[in-house]
Order: structure tokens, then C-alpha cells, then sequence
């Protein structure tokens, strides 16, 4: 997948020459109903015999606009993660438009001409809600219009489960809840991201149940506190791993956040090593306890209930 990043004006010379079949949207989660505009487009683009290109932004139009919670600055997933799954999905160009002010203030024919013509898009596909300014003149009903017939617009109806729209709000409650299950029956996939093995206080190693204390970016949303059933993907192969989400609060309160990882059956020094995790069940909540050994033992059960989740 070749990656290309435009900063408002871009250079034509940028661009690769040819037609494309345009995929829109932010796509933050990849799930079920991004797949779907994804999938139409690699439809049309394997009818058609033309690469699919998609084009998102390196962060949300609401931060610049500042119209959303903050916390939509921290992404189900995030520009890396974004990239590595969207690989997997068949798309051959990614566009990353830094969403600027100047980006921003594009009138809606200006945004067509430049962002969909410009990129030589022949067949254009999104979702049913995609917007490029202010809805009322900006929404999919007016992009024919603005299109002025130099490509086929395909809209996809809004996706739902359980008679509700799949979102990736919808998604982020369901990880703030600890109900990872329906987190991945909506993302259609285990919610995953990726961290860097970092040294940590080596306390896990004392008490018999060493772990990699992993690194992750800012922009990541991280499932609420407690202990999960996880895989880690560990130098291209795959291990059952418990993983706690808190702030080890047994040996001393005001201690960060932490994402602490005990690989099962796995036994080697990956200090500095890249990783990818996969969330598939909240096993129990965060508890403080009242001396090592009584952890030690909460640990013995959390290792059994990891490895039974996946039996």
C-alpha cells in the first residue's frame, strides 16, 4: 500500500497518475460499517481493474473545530494502526490530508475539484453521512451536484446491529464498560493496538508472573481498568497473554496508568520490541490487595481463567 501525505495546497505532482475508485471518510475503528464502504470500493475498483485509494486525515475535523469531547482525540485507531489494517483490507493508496484550518475552510465545490477530481477519482464511495463542510450544503445528496458528472457516486446505507447504527462512539462505550465482546462484534474484528516493551518496575518478575510493560501513544484509547484475556502478536507470532489496565494501586497509591502484559508459555527479553495487542475479554475488575501473596494468588486464578476463555 503506497502512503501519501498531502498538507493544503498540495503538489499535482504528488498524485499518481491514473483513475482511482475513492473511498471517503475517517474510518476511526475500521469496523463493520467501514468495512462496508471498503468492501463496495474494492468492489467497484476489481469491476473497473483500477487501484482503491482511500482518503482520511491524520486527526478528526472536530478537534480543529473544537465541537467534541476531548477525548475523541484518543482514536480506536490511530494513524499507525490505521495504516497497518487498512493494508489488510485490500486498499493500494492511502491519501493522509492533515486537516488544517486552511483544509478546513474549503468551500464544498473547492473540496470535489481539488480532494476528488484532483485525485482522479472515477467512482467515488462513502457512507451515507459523509460530510465535507456544513451539512446542509455539504452532505452526499449535493455531491453529484458539485460533481458535475466527472464520476459515479456510490453511497452506503447506514449499517446496524441490534437496530442501532454501528459508530465508533458506540464502540467506546462498549470499551469504557469492559464489554470487549460487543466492542468486537461491532468492529467485526478483536480491538487491538499496537506498543513498544518498555522497562517497568520488574515487580511482576518478583511475584512469579513477569511482564512487558508496554508503551502506548497518546491518541489511544485505552479499555477501562482492570484484568483482561489478550493475545500479543511478538515478533510475527502470536501468544495468549492476561493483561491489567490500572495504576497498581497494591504497592502504593498515585502511580500512572499502566499496561502491563503477562505472556503466557513465553520466556525471552523483548525490550524495545514492537507488539501488537488484541482485547477479547474483561476477566475481573481492578482490585487493591492487601499484601503480595494474596495477588499472587488472585494471579494463579486470572492465568486459569485466561487460558480457559480461549480453550
Amino acid at each position: 500500500m503506497e502512503v501519501i501525505n498531502l498538507h493544503h495546497p498540495y503538489e499535482e505532482k504528488q498524485i499518481p497518475t491514473g483513475d482511482v475508485v475513492l473511498a471517503l471518510g475517517f474510518f476511526d475503528g475500521l469496523h463493520k460499517g467501514h468495512q462496508a464502504v471498503i468492501a463496495a470500493g474494492k468492489k467497484e475498483a476489481n469491476k473497473r481493474n483500477l487501484p482503491l485509494a482511500l482518503m482520511t486525515f491524520n486527526q478528526h475535523p472536530s478537534i480543529v473545530f473544537h465541537k467534541q469531547n476531548p477525548e475523541i482525540s484518543q482514536y480506536l485507531t490511530n494513524l499507525p494502526e490505521k495504516k497497518r489494517l487498512l493494508e489488510t483490507l485490500g486498499v493500494d493508496i492511502l491519501y493522509v490530508v492533515e486537516f488544517t484550518s486552511d483544509f478546513a475552510a474549503l468551500f464544498p465545490q473547492d473540496f470535489v475539484d481539488q480532494y476528488i477530481v484532483g485525485l482522479h477519482g472515477k467512482v467515488v464511495v462513502c457512507g451515507f453521512d459523509y460530510t465535507y463542510g456544513p451539512k446542509d450544503i455539504a452532505d452526499v445528496a449535493h455531491l453529484p451536484h458539485y460533481g458535475k458528472g466527472r464520476f459515479l457516486l456510490k453511497a452506503i446505507e447506514k449499517y446496524e446491529e441490534d437496530g442501532e447504527k454501528v459508530s465508533s462512539t458506540r464502540i467506546r462505550e462498549d470499551l469504557r464498560s469492559g464489554k470487549i465482546e460487543e466492542a468486537n462484534e461491532l468492529l467485526g474484528r478483536p480491538y487491538s493496538f499496537s506498543g513498544v516493551v518498555v522497562h517497568g518496575e520488574a515487580r511482576g518478575r518478583t511475584l512469579g508472573y513477569p511482564t512487558a510493560n508496554l508503551q502506548v501513544a497518546e491518541d489511544v484509547f485505552i479499555p477501562t481498568i482492570g484484568v483482561y484475556a489478550t493475545k500479543i502478536l511478538v515478533k510475527k507470532k502470536w501468544y495468549i497473554a492476561m493483561t491489567s489496565v490500572g495504576h497498581n494501586n497494591t504497592f502504593g497509591e498515585g502511580r500512572d496508568l499502566s499496561v502491563e502484559v503477562n505472556i503466557l508459555h513465553f520466556n525471552g527479553d523483548i525490550y524495545g520490541e514492537k507488539v501488537v495487542l488484541e482485547w477479547y475479554h474483561l476477566l475481573r475488575p481492578q482490585v487493591k490487595f492487601k499484601n503480595a501473596e494474596e495477588l499472587i494468588t488472585q494471579l494463579g486464578q486470572d492465568k486459569m481463567d485466561t487460558e480457559n476463555y480461549f480453550k
